[in-house]
């Protein structure tokens, strides 16, 4: 499909123009007949040319049949600025074509129109086609929707141009699909704002998002009922703010409701229907339910009229589901519902006058079950609710109360009262619960996107105060329309030096001076109305009403009506309002005792609620009108702050019938709603202006524009638009160039302003330009970014490889300086080793010396056995005592002898050392057993004299030395006592 920004730049007139000249502003003169088309030379107008249409083909009528001939073709004007001329008869069959053809969306400009088709139309809202929107890098360039509105807001937030919170306004008449509307947008933003890569934020988010999705039906079937014209109409405003964090994910959001038609649950017109809630209690209750509230499938209730009639909306499955996700407990939602069986059999409760005045009304004989199943259900004493529907209170003196009986519409008035102040105090719980549910805390989000879903503009047969209020919101929401866009815009035009004819429209401010303007208005006439200490009055505040406010136009009366009454000339047309009962409703008086008997209630959630009620009542004294025009203001001073989306729903036919075209009712629609002057604004104009600073900010990068830096950063001198503007121009001039390949010439650029105009503070553009813009600035970023990477990548690689060598280095110095403290670790050990060797081989040169020099030699000689001396050997005996070896040579004993204990005896400790030494080396495993005894027996020395035999010098040995070499055996003697032998002869 072709896209609808690149064609809003383009001439739809028929009009030939020089190639010096761009157009920039049309407008029709329908008196005359003719076009008047205004010029512009480089960045201003500079003059206008008049086209005169000589013969019928080349007049208004002309173009307007010709543009009407090919009605095959109509249904294809996705923007209604693409048809040429813009009338009310072309629009107008451009939107029924499109009707007939299925397609229900239209862009009008700034604002998007959407035609109500009464049929479900599931394929438009899937979440496939939810994706697809939002992925799109060019929204517009798909067909209109109402995900086209939601997206440009999301990303308005996410900082296209200006980071800035986002309002969707949602206007039309009750049944033109406002609600519907605002649950789609609802469920869009609760699906593409809800991604998240943690899974405990994502559980966060789910949870979040399905609250918020639930709010939906809980606030309708609690705030929505069936009326004339819409079976779904919202009877309250609500403002819901979704909030979103710094990665635009959904954190929470928060409700604001504005006048909720309480009188609805005490009254309803004929052919309409109380709060949906009501009846689907009643078909979807169960059996259990049914006895607990007292509620027969047969039983009837005054305050539930047309409750054979069934709608879509009584599910009341769905709603306490709705109930149980919000987390509002099993307990407390039976605590609700009980408290709503008990306002439905409040109605059925009806007096009848007493036979006496000074006694109180006589309560009915079938209202008595209805007043004790009340009592019972809202658990308050049955003789106590009694006495204060029949009885008032009068205060005399100080302290005293004095009661006195009500009459029959007093009391009538009190039972009513009871129940539409439960029923609003119930209503605003739950909105309360909602928010506390869903509402995140304010350091968690920073931004949000407003969803603006109001009531309607309504005139009945029958119109009071509530009409008169919901129709002052539409007024003030028209208002902002126009004040925003319709004048503020062309007024801007001109004080930013561009020359522009000015599109009439038409303005309701009259309207709302006469409502609330100053000093004197229907509010504030209606307040002092009530103020005063007297009965009201219609037919004097008519009186008052002719006499203060006879000079504004918006005001008449008709003279022959018997109803005191007076008419508004409202945007949308004119309204009857009745003046009886308006004061009253004005007032909505309270009895205190009745507030009293409710914090009395024995049921915890009634007691609840009113108990802080006093202080409510006694702090506030403003009445209806006054409370609702200052939570008005307090919501458009919201509007103000945000940049709203406009979006008007159309209803286009009476009956609420599926894709039924009636021509009369979308006309009025169209001609309210200012949809034709919306048009032609936003065909001859630019739809976008950006302040200079702002402009550079996000565009200065095309040409690397750097000198706006540091005013804008806010750390330099602030510069002027004369030194801004020859930078804007600069960015401007690079967009056009870049748009062909070739260099452009002249006479082209000057038709380029048409694309764009820099004013003295701000640039205006169509949305082609802001394409261009945004497609050279992503250009430009992803060169830059590529830049980025190649140097990052350069300098990541270099000092990948400088670390490398760098680790090589350390790793070899690491290395070589622990290999040289292993080695000096064994250079010092071998050298201890040898130090240590050394002195003991000294030591012990130094003792055999000594032991040497003071030798005796034994002159005499023992006698041995003689068969010791035979066999040159000792038999030792083998039993267990041990055999004590005197005299023999030791060295004999021991290798001859490996079963025998042998004990000696050294004296001192060298000696004893000497020994062990030499004995331990020649032991092998298992083989005998030496134990010395050095303190009984003792051996004196061990001598070893260089070249020379072992002489082994005994304390009482028998031989003079030991000079026989032991046998070289493979168990022989070896170790020390073999080095010592292995040389002796």
């Amino acid at each position: 499909m072709a896209s609808v920004k690149k064609k809003l730049w383009e001439n739809n007139g028929n009009v030939t123009l020089s190639s010096n000249d761009g157009i920039c502003a049309s407008s029709l003169n329908f008196e005359k007949g003719q076009r008047t088309i205004h010029l512009r030379k480089g960045n201003g107008f500079k003059g206008k040319a008049q086209t005169h249409h000589q013969s019928l083909n080349d007049s208004l009528d002309g173009e307007l049949r010709a543009f009407l001939i090919d009605e095959d073709a109509l249904h294809t004007y996705d923007d209604l600025t693409k048809v040429n001329p813009v009338t009310p008869t072309t629009v107008l069959r451009c939107l029924q074509a499109r009707y007939r053809a299925k397609v229900f969306y239209t862009q009008a400009g700034c604002t998007l129109v959407a035609l109500n088709p009464f049929q479900p139309i599931p394929h438009l809202y899937t979440l496939d086609v939810m994706r697809e929107y939002h992925c799109a890098p060019q929204p517009q360039e798909f067909k209109p929707h109402i995900f086209i509105a939601a997206e440009e807001a999301y990303r308005n937030v996410q900082g296209q141009v200006e980071p800035n919170d986002q309002s969707l306004v949602v206007s039309g008449e009750s049944g033109a699909g406002k609600t519907w509307t605002s649950r789609c947008l609802m469920k869009y933003y609760a699906t593409v704002a809800a991604s998240s890569s943690s899974p405990k934020c994502q559980d966060t988010v789910e949870r979040i998002e399905k609250r918020v999705l639930d709010s939906n039906p809980l606030m309708e079937a609690f705030g929505n009922a069936c009326t004339l014209r819409n079976n779904n109409s919202s009877r309250f405003g609500k403002y819901i703010q979704l909030q979103l964090n710094r990665s635009q994910i959904l954190v929470g959001a928060s409700i604001q409701t504005y006048l909720l038609e309480k009188t609805r649950v005490a009254f309803q017109a004929a052919n309409e229907r109380n709060f949906h809630i009501f009846y689907q209690m009643m078909k979807g209750a169960t059996e259990e339910q049914r006895h607990k509230w007292r509620m027969s499938r047969d039983q009837g209730f005054t305050w539930l009229p047309n409750a054979d009639k069934t709608l879509e909306e009584d599910c009341f499955q769905e709603t306490t589901d709705a109930m149980t996700h919000m987390g509002i407990t099993k307990a407390k939602q039976g605590q609700i519902f009980q408290i709503l069986a008990g306002l439905l059999h409040l109605g059925n409760v009806s007096f009848s006058p007493p036979m006496d005045e000074s006694q109180p009304c006589d309560l009915q004989e079938q209202s008595k079950d209805f007043l004790q199943n009340t009592a019972e259900l809202l658990q308050i004493p049955q003789e106590q609710l009694l006495a204060c529907l029949r009885l008032r209170a009068l205060t005399a003196g100080k302290q005293s109360v004095v009661f006195k009986p009500c009459s029959l519409a007093e009391c009538t008035v009190r039972r009513d009262c009871l129940a539409k102040v439960i029923y609003a105090h119930v209503f605003d719980s739950l909105v309360a619960f909602i928010n506390g549910s869903v509402c995140a805390d304010p350091s968690s989000w920073c931004n949000f996107i407003g969803v603006l879903d109001v009531y309607g503009f309504e005139c009945f047969a029958l119109n009071n105060l509530e009409q008169l209020c919901i129709n002052y919101a539409n007024e003030k929401l028209q208002q902002h329309f126009v004040a925003h866009y319709l004048k503020a815009q062309q007024e801007e035009y001109v004080s930013e030096g561009l020359e522009w004819s000015f599109i009439k429209y038409q303005d309701n401010q009259g309207c709302l001076d006469l409502i609330e303007g100053s000093p004197t208005c229907i509010f504030s006439l209606l307040n002092e109305e009530c103020r005063l200490k007297r009965a009201s009055d219609a037919k004097q505040f008519k009186a008052r009403l002719e006499k203060e406010l006879s000079n504004n136009a918006c005001i008449s009366w008709d003279r022959f009506s018997k109803r005191p009454h007076f008419t508004v000339s409202h945007y949308a047309g004119k309204v009857c309002y009745q003046i009886t009962g308006m004061m009253e409703k004005n007032k909505d008086p309270v009895p205190l005792e009745l507030i009293h008997m409710l914090q009395k209630s024995q049921d915890p959630l009634l007691q609840s609620l009113f108990v802080d009620h006093d202080i409510e009542v006694n702090n506030s004294r403003g009445h209806v009108v006054s409370k609702f025009k200052n939570s008005l203001e307090s919501l458009m001073k919201i509007l103000h702050s945000t940049t709203p989306h406009y979006t008007r729903c159309i209803k286009p036919n009476p009956e609420c019938q599926p894709l039924t075209f009636k021509k009369e009712e979308v006309i009025v629609q169209l001609q309210a709603c200012g949809i034709v002057e919306t048009i032609n604004i936003s065909a001859a104009g630019f739809p976008i202006r950006i302040p200079y600073p702002s402009f550079l900010q996000r565009y200065g990068l095309i040409v690397n524009s750097r000198m706006w830096r540091p005013s804008i950063n806010g750390n330099g001198p602030e510069m002027d638009e004369s030194i801004l503007s020859p930078m804007v121009a600069d960015v401007l001039n690079v967009v056009l160039q870049s748009r062909s390949p070739d260099p452009p010439k002249v006479s082209e650029t000057e038709s380029c302003s048409s694309l764009v105009h820099c004013g003295k503070t701000k640039v205006f553009l169509t949305h082609h330009m802001l394409e261009l813009l945004e497609s050279q600035r992503h250009r430009m970023r992803s060169r830059r970014a590529f830049f980025i990477q190649h140097s990052w990548r350069t300098h990541r690689r270099r000092k990948q490889e400088a670390q490398s060598r760098a680790a090589i280095r350390i790793q070899a110095a690491v290395r070589a300086w622990l290999i040289r403290r292993v080695v000096l670790q064994w250079h010092k050990a071998a050298t201890l080793i040898q130090k240590t060797w050394r002195q003991w081989r000294a030591a012990m040169e130094v003792l055999a010396e000594t032991e040497l020099d003071d030798v005796v030699d034994v002159t005499q000689a023992p006698v041995y056995d003689p068969t010791v001396w035979e066999s040159g050997a000792v038999q030792l005996s083998t039993g267990q005592d041990p055999v004590t070896v005197w005299a023999w040579p030791l060295g004999l004993a021991l290798a001859s002898a490996p079963s025998i204990t042998v004990a000696m005896t050294a004296s001192s400790f060298q000696k004893v050392v000497s020994l062990m030494a030499c004995l331990k080396l020649s032991f092998r495993s298992g083989d005998y057993k030496v134990e010395t005894n050095q303190f009984e027996q003792g051996v004196a020395s061990i001598r070893a004299q260089p070249q020379e035999s072992i002489k082994l010098h005994l304390q009482r040995s028998p031989l003079l030395y030991a000079d026989i070499c032991p046998g070289r055996k493979g168990d022989g003697v070896t170790g020390f006592n073999q080095i010592l032998l292995e040389d002796v002869i």
